[in-house]
Formats: C-alpha cells, sequence, structure tokens
C-alpha cells in the first residue's frame, strides 16, 4: 500500500511541477518523517487509511488535490510532547507548496485542513469536516483494530509514567464523548459513531 501512497503522491505532485526531483525528494521527506522510530501509530499505515476512507467520498469533496496534500503533511510532524505538531505541520505544508507553484490560497485551505486535526471541531466547510472525520475514522473500527491503536498510541507516549498517561489520555477521550457527534459528516457518522462510543467508553474502564 506504501506503493499506492507514493504513486498517489507523486502524481499529486507532478500536476503543479515538472521538476521530477523536487517531487521525489518531497515524496522522501514525508516517508522519513512518517517512519521515524519514536511513532508507531503517526506511520504510513495512518495515511494508508486515510487515504482508504477519504476515497469512499471522494465524490463529495470540493477540493481534492487540496486534501490530498493535507493527508500527507497533517502529521508531518509529531512529538508526542509537543502542543504545536499541527502548527509545525502547517509551516511545513505552506512552504513545500510554494515550492512547487500552489495557488496561494489552496494552500491557506490546505494549512486550515491540517490546523482542524488539532480539535477536530465541526466546521462551516464540508471538506474539513470530511477530512477530519476520516482521520478519527479509526475510532470507530472493530474492537481488535482500535486496540491496536490505543497501544500504538501509548508506545509514542512511552517517555510518561502509566499515572500520567492515563490521565491525560482518560481527558482526551472523555471530550470525545462529550461531543454532539464525533464524526460531523452523516456518511462517517452512520458509519462509525456508535462503534467509537462504544469503544471509548471500553478504554477508558481499562486505565
Amino acid at each position: 500500500m506504501t506503493t499506492m501512497l507514493t504513486q498517489v503522491f507523486l502524481q499529486l505532485v507532478t500536476r503543479y511541477t515538472k521538476d521530477s526531483n523536487l517531487a521525489n525528494n518531497l515524496w522522501l521527506e514525508i516517508f522519513t518523517l512518517y517512519s521515524d522510530s519514536k511513532r508507531h501509530y503517526h506511520t504510513t499505515t495512518h495515511l494508508e487509511n486515510l487515504l482508504s476512507e477519504l476515497a469512499e467520498v471522494k465524490d463529495h469533496i470540493q477540493d481534492w488535490d487540496t486534501i490530498l496534500f493535507a493527508l500527507y503533511y497533517h502529521d508531518a510532524i509529531y512529538k508526542s510532547t509537543s502542543s504545536t505538531n499541527e502548527e509545525e505541520s502547517a509551516r511545513l505544508a505552506q512552504k513545500r507548496l510554494k515550492e512547487i507553484g500552489y495557488p496561494d490560497d489552496r494552500i491557506q485551505d490546505c494549512c486550515n485542513l491540517i490546523l482542524a486535526t488539532k480539535h477536530h471541531n465541526f466546521s462551516e466547510f464540508p471538506d474539513v469536516n470530511y477530512f477530519t472525520d476520516a482521520d478519527l475514522s479509526v475510532l470507530g473500527k472493530n474492537w481488535d483494530v482500535y486496540q491496536d491503536y490505543y497501544q500504538h498510541v501509548r508506545e509514542e507516549y512511552n517517555s510518561y509514567p502509566d499515572f500520567m498517561y492515563s490521565s491525560g489520555r482518560k481527558k482526551v477521550l472523555e471530550n470525545f464523548l462529550k461531543m454532539d457527534k464525533i464524526f460531523k459528516t452523516d456518511y462517517f457518522f452512520q458509519k462509525y459513531e456508535a462503534q467509537a462510543r462504544y469503544n471509548i467508553e471500553n478504554e477508558i474502564s481499562q486505565l
């Protein structure tokens, strides 16, 4: 599937630049960032899942190319100890998209998509809601997949002792349960909402 990620990215970039070396270097940078040994959930596997989920709603997406760029860059910068990952990822996306001559207004839209993954709030812009819903889709997978997900997240925070991690994780999970809707689009709500709430409550009971 990483082959698919590579192909999609290179095809995307070469729509805006004829510089194949630049395109290959941009992909190598992304692949290297997501392959960092400290990552266990925020990896190319997460990107693969996101691409698969978004492909299902492609007909509803207004700006597919911008969604794709946001997909590749949204977790490009990720440190479990940082609270500015989304902002730094958006800055990297802005810099790289300028290099290929992507239109400024669409660069801003890409940055807005990336920043929206910080809080996953409802947006007036449908593309944002589809993107953040796809980003959270793992919450609504079957319990075995969800277990793998939260265990991988724990590994990314392995520098924190259990009591600190459990407290912080519980707050994050409870914030999801407080939302009227975890998933903001009808499609993802119908597909994942009930299972996501079950999974989250189950994880909280084990913390």
